[in-house]
């Protein structure tokens, strides 16, 4: 494959890769890596603070969430994308993972771009600011992280391709023995599940931890819906947690409970629980169907009861099979090959 000049607009809300929670800052640093190991000439633009080996260009010396400037902040976005557009003639091709600040700055530069929203389009499409941005551009392309996520989308946009979303398997040990103990995690908020997850743990009669970031916007959630629910029986909140604690939390689990309550585009936490061997109960919300294969690697149920019934099947499955799953679909190698795909036939069809 012919070597390419890329650029990949990250969000500059949070570090490249995340020290924590932050699904599209990860997404977009396994990206770069992976193509700048392939030899493509690569500049990702990001925070101060991001870690890559590919050319970092950035505004700001490091994360906005994390040096506290406020959500409502546009500026500092607004100078961010301007950086990289500024720079358009010197790609081939720009990949925007920051929505509709990447797409409306985008729309008039030469170079191609290409936009992977890592939000649903669902939500998106209630708000008319957004509903119009995306008509506005629609003829853009855009690839979607799941075939879930592109059948939300009501405004006709021009997709190329689905790629789904991908995890550093190596970096996720393996344990073929379940745990005694389930598992949620994510950030608290109320499309995510955590109450109903504690309830699924109550049900089944097994405790449950909950590993989450809380934003400011959320703490009255937590406080009023999520903190009485706390038990040293049933259910404990550990707080946002790194990467080894994670995966230690994750391969010594009974399982990922899962009970979203919106169409998620992907989920890469069900990802990642699989590929430490824990099956997932979850309702069959977004890309979750797409995620899960039913009876192998995990069990779908419509409500509460359902889902603690389906804990008691869990001994039936073989974790190795989990593991499996992750290996033949989400590792990087299979989403890079996916984008460098993508990217071709982008630019294919312009020339």
């Amino acid at each position: 494959m012919k070597k390419l000049r890329i650029a990949q607009l990250s969000t500059p809300w949070e570090r490249v890769p995340p020290p924590k929670y932050g699904g599209t800052e990860l997404i977009a640093s396994h990206l770069t890596e992976e193509l700048t190991r392939r030899g493509h000439k690569v500049t990702l633009f990001a925070t101060g603070d991001s870690i890559t080996k590919a050319k970092l260009r950035s505004v700001y010396p490091k994360a906005l969430y994390r040096a506290g400037v406020p959500w409502t902040n546009s500026s500092w976005p607004l100078l961010h994308v301007q950086e990289c557009m500024e720079r358009s003639n010197e790609f081939d091709i720009i990949h925007n993972h920051f929505n509709y600040f990447g797409l409306a700055m985008g729309a008039y530069v030469k170079t191609p771009i290409v936009t992977t929203y890592h939000g649903d389009f669902e939500t998106a499409e209630k708000d008319s600011g957004k509903r119009a941005l995306l008509e506005k551009n629609k003829h853009m392309p855009f690839v979607s992280i799941s075939n879930d996520q592109r059948t939300h989308a009501k405004t006709h946009l021009r997709f190329v391709a689905t790629v789904y979303n991908a995890i550093d398997i190596h970096k996720f040990s393996f344990s073929n023995t379940p745990g005694a103990y389930l598992v949620w995690l994510g950030r608290i908020t109320n499309k995510k599940g955590a109450v109903e997850a504690i309830q699924v743990a109550k049900r089944f009669g097994m405790k449950i931890y909950l590993a989450a970031k809380i934003d400011v916007i959320d703490r009255d959630f937590y406080a009023h819906n999520v903190k009485p629910l706390l038990s040293k029986r049933y259910a404990e909140y550990v707080g946002e947690i790194g990467h080894k604690e994670k995966v230690q939390l994750l391969k010594n689990a009974y399982a990922l409970v899962n009970p979203i309550k919106w169409n998620e585009p992907f989920g890469l936490v069900m990802v990642e629980a699989q590929a430490t061997g824990t099956p997932v109960v979850a309702f069959p919300r977004g890309a979750a169907p797409e995620l899960i294969r039913e009876g192998k690697t995990g069990y779908f149920a419509r409500d509460v009861q359902g889902l603690a019934d389906a804990l008691k099947k869990i001994p039936n499955l073989d974790r190795r099979i989990c593991r499996k799953n992750v290996e033949d679909h989400f590792t990087v190698e299979h989403m890079v090959h996916g984008y460098e795909a993508a990217y071709n036939k982008i630019l294919h069809t312009r020339t």
